[in-house]
């Protein structure tokens, strides 16, 4: 006999099949792997809800996203226009994309994300070319730029038209204002652009106690990628173009890339609500502090040693190997340079004093055994 349920009622299902999501994973674990790792903040979670139910315009043309641009404005200029992503990645190449011609090169350092940790979709999927410039510490200078910055009238090179440096570095440094500001002056006068790689930008602006605005588009930046995924959203970031004179067809590139969201609503809502109060700050600065706690007391177990200053929410260490190995079995965190025995742990929105403090204590039983 055929089934006769009608249309609009859903197919039984086995009594398990949609219970409780803890018997999925535990809500108690912890770790130091990534800030990505973190759920979602409350608030953020509550603004989802506000923005769901009926019916709003789609791929932009909903009220939260218009919203948005007279927040985006309040932190990064009137001339500031926010082009709301599904991924960092996604926000990097539409934001190269953007301010490049297809013969376009693009200046960074040898340890940036995009040259790094994207798979080559800078390259493969925007169809730019990387100059990578080896750095300390993660971060570029007018002199490092320069070893890249020639050959502009040259048809066998491709033509460095972008300076992309990151802030928080992948390293976890920062610049100062001063710094971005001599970059964007340096970059500029070579007829070159400025793009920024915000992935952490909230935890810079708090570590380094400025407005987001001070180090981008007052330094001179013309295009950011800002994070919010890694300070308590759910998904989704943002291209905010600060120069618009510097970027052409953006709705174009977004969509061509694959990075227009059909309800879009849900992604600006988010950056709403981070952005509209002090979330964005409050989340920023309780991660940084974490790092500082992890920081002081690693400095105090013998054999660990700090790789780079600790300046946002990431601690970079060397320890042995085996050490490590065991450790991973109690709390995840990744190595960052294996073979060295470097490891990188990130700190969260949600991080506590707790999880630090039982991080410390099993590091100081694994490093005596």
């Amino acid at each position: 006999m055929a089934d006769a349920r009608p249309l609009n009622q859903p197919a039984r299902s086995a009594p398990d099949q949609a219970t409780d999501a803890r018997r999925r994973h535990d809500s108690e674990v912890r770790g130091f792997a990534s800030d990505n790792y973190a759920g979602v903040h409350p608030e953020i979670l509550a603004a989802l809800a506000l923005a769901n139910g009926g019916h709003q315009s789609a791929y932009g043309a909903d009220v939260y996203t218009e919203h948005l641009q007279q927040i985006v404005r309040s932190h990064f200029g009137r001339r500031a226009e926010a082009f709301p992503v599904f991924n960092g990645t996604g926000a990097n190449v539409v934001a190269l994309q953007a301010v490049t011609d297809r013969w376009g090169a693009v200046i960074c350092a040898d340890s940036a994300h995009i040259h790094v940790d994207e798979c080559g979709a800078p390259e493969r999927v925007g169809g730019l070319k990387l100059l990578t410039v080896p750095t300390e510490d993660g971060k570029l200078t007018p002199e490092l730029i320069d070893r890249e910055a020639y050959g502009w009238d040259d048809e066998h090179r491709a033509m460095p038209q972008v300076v992309s440096i990151a802030q928080n570095t992948e390293l976890g440094t920062l610049y100062t204002v001063e710094e971005i500001r001599a970059l964007c002056d340096h970059a500029h006068e070579r007829g070159m652009l400025v793009h920024l790689d915000g992935a952490r930008i909230a935890n810079a602006a708090a570590a380094l106690d400025v407005p987001m605005r001070a180090f981008t588009n007052a330094a001179g930046v013309d295009i950011l990628s800002f994070g919010g995924t890694k300070n308590g959203m759910l998904f989704g970031e943002a291209v905010i173009v600060l120069n618009p004179g510097a970027v052409r067809h953006m709705k174009h590139l977004r969509k061509l890339s694959m990075q227009l969201a059909s309800k879009m609503r849900f992604i600006s809502v988010q950056l709403e609500a981070l952005l509209a109060g002090d979330l964005w700050l409050r989340n920023a600065r309780h991660s940084n502090a974490m790092a500082q706690r992890l920081a002081e007391g690693v400095r105090e177990v013998p054999g660990v040693e700090i790789l780079h200053p600790v300046q946002a929410n990431a601690v970079f260490a060397r320890l042995p190997h085996d050490v490590s190995e065991r450790l991973q079995k109690r709390y995840r965190f990744y190595f960052w340079d294996e073979a060295a025995g470097d490891v990188r742990w990130m700190c969260s929105f949600d991080t506590t004093e707790q999880d630090v403090d039982g991080f410390l204590a099993a590091l100081r039983e694994e490093m005596a055994r």
